[in-house]
């Protein structure tokens, strides 16, 4: 049986009373002005250290004991936001796909699951836009971000993330879409960053990224 991760409410990891004391964005976060040259914005549910239950929520999917199935509960909370934001509409879903950020091969290993992944399939299934898996891959093992500078981030994650199979430069499944990509939190932006510079040489005409919370 599930549990709500607030009040321990079996049936559900997210009842509504705990539901209600999150505080779900009403906007979404523009990126031109704010030096990345890639990602045009960030949708995103929650502020991430505003609430414990957010971090506990999220911890919960990403780490030890691991809760696979909170992909639903936490894509509900996104489109929420999307829906709130006015942001759920056919003009802004047309012609898009979500691309999940990839995870490194040992964490992928260990944990069995790309988090990623399954919030985007989970997304997916609700605003019925196509989750292509396995087209964006990561390539170079990385340090841990939460350890480094911004700029440290930055180069870490440079040349970490390239195209599968990639012998032409623009992909027809990339080509004039625009991609979402999709992760867990978003911190300063450099993975979401790098991962747009590698999907926009690869045909994408615009990427956004789609966060479950973001680190302010």
């Amino acid at each position: 049986p599930s549990f709500c991760l607030g009040c321990q409410k079996e049936g559900t990891y997210l009842c509504e009373d705990c539901k209600a004391t999150l505080d779900i964005s009403e906007f979404n976060y523009l990126l031109a002005n704010k030096n990345s040259q890639n990602l045009a914005g960030l949708y995103f549910a929650l502020p991430y250290k505003e609430r414990p239950l957010t971090r506990k929520l999220i911890h919960q999917f990403k780490y030890q004991p691991y809760i696979k199935a909170l992909a639903k509960t936490l894509a509900n909370l996104i489109v929420e936001h999307l829906i709130i934001s006015g942001n759920n509409t056919d003009d802004i879903w047309q012609n898009s796909i979500l691309i999940p950020v990839p995870l490194d091969k040992n964490k992928l290993k260990s944990r069995g699951y790309n988090q990623s992944e399954e919030l985007a399939k989970e997304l997916s299934k609700i605003i019925n836009v196509p989750a292509l898996a396995n087209n964006l891959i990561k390539i170079k093992s990385t340090r841990p971000q939460m350890e480094l500078s911004k700029k440290q981030r930055e180069k870490n994650l440079t040349g970490a993330f390239a195209i599968k199979n990639c012998g032409r430069p623009v992909l027809p499944q990339f080509s004039d879409k625009k991609v979402f990509l999709v992760d867990d939190v978003y911190t300063t932006g450099s993975t979401m960053e790098e991962c747009a510079k590698v999907l926009k040489q690869a045909g994408a005409v615009q990427v956004w990224g789609i966060a479950i919370a973001r680190e302010e």
